[in-house]
């Protein structure tokens, strides 16, 4: 079996490489990245080997004859731009890689023949639910434009299953953490800011009163579900959830990392919890977490030189990150 993932280089992309390497039925894996949020220490311990192929390359800038595409067996679609506030700002690039760049690596998998693509859609597509837990059929309500382009390419590759005949299944994932997330930004990656804070000797900064819950999930966890998806053998097209179903008070998890943190505005638009209902990931997939969140908060802890010569956005990005905030809901 051949697979290409887009967007192998980043923090699940990644930890799925390293997984596909070992699997025993992968004969070839081609990784597309343009190394921007992808980074080259993610990759560095498996970069050699041999049956891994690595190029460096936008997904906007894939054609339909791409040959990185030819005898491909499923396309894992990881690659995008992430962060909820930067895309309220400047939304152009989010539209034009999310959605775009969807369309230009499923019109490669049309021309190349590929059947199969499995895409990391976000759980941010529900807004703020209505229901806990939340299940795959809640009204979709997308507040930003990160949120928007995520949810449109997940409509896009509907779109073209429909009409080309492909098979799909789209993970809308909850809050994933793990060793090699980002420190940038200080919404998405919370664990990895926190964790930079930490090293940095510097208040942990707690958005509102923390008492928000976030449904955090182990990319670990993740990666099962993505392998599960690839050998799922039904040709039915899914949509399903991928959390732990075990939310976390912010709060709590700030205590387990340090006694130093001060409080900032709450962001308006955010969901006070996020709790996932994953029945049907159950049922369909065969799958369930197994990584309690103590054990996956460990495993950060223990990989805390990872983080060391990481970025980490200033105070002063912070306060700008929430006044477009409010600029954004006038």
């Amino acid at each position: 079996m051949n697979i290409l993932v887009t967007g192998g280089a980043g923090f699940i992309g990644s930890h799925l490489i390293e997984r596909l390497l070992n699997e025993k039925k992968i004969k070839k894996v081609v990784l597309i990245d343009f190394f921007e949020d992808g980074s080259k220490k993610n990759i560095k311990h498996f970069v050699n080997n041999k049956k891994l192929k690595v190029v460096k390359k936008n997904i906007n800038k894939i054609n339909k004859k791409d040959k990185n595409f030819r005898n491909i067996d499923c396309v894992f679609h990881m690659a995008a731009i992430a962060d909820i506030v930067p895309s309220i700002d400047n939304p152009m690039p989010y539209c034009n890689t999310n959605i775009m760049g969807t369309i230009k690596v499923l019109e490669a998998m049309r021309y190349n023949k590929v059947k199969k693509i499995i895409y990391t859609a976000s759980s941010s597509c529900f807004g703020i639910p209505k229901k806990y837990p939340t299940n795959e059929r809640e009204k979709i309500d997308t507040r930003y434009p990160y949120a928007f382009s995520k949810y449109i390419g997940e409509l896009t590759i509907k779109h073209w299953a429909r009409v080309y005949k492909l098979n799909y299944i789209s993970l809308r994932l909850f809050n994933v953490f793990g060793t090699r997330s980002r420190t940038t930004g200080s919404y998405g990656a919370v664990m990895g800011v926190f964790l930079k804070q930490v090293l940095s000797k510097k208040s942990l900064t707690v958005v509102g009163d923390g008492q928000q819950k976030r449904d955090f999930i182990d990319v670990r966890d993740v990666v099962s579900a993505l392998i599960k998806a690839l050998y799922l053998k039904s040709k039915k097209n899914y949509v399903l959830n991928i959390g732990s179903s075990k939310p976390v008070k912010i709060i709590d998890l700030v205590k387990l990392l340090s006694k130093n943190y001060i409080f900032i505005p709450k962001r308006p638009g955010e969901p006070n919890i996020t709790y996932a209902n994953i029945d049907k990931s159950k049922k369909i997939l065969k799958w369930k977490p197994k990584i309690k969140f103590e054990s996956g908060l460990q495993k950060l802890v223990d990989n805390i030189d990872y983080w060391k010569n990481a970025p980490l956005w200033s105070k002063s990005s912070i306060k700008k990150e929430t006044k477009n905030w409010f600029k954004f809901l006038k």
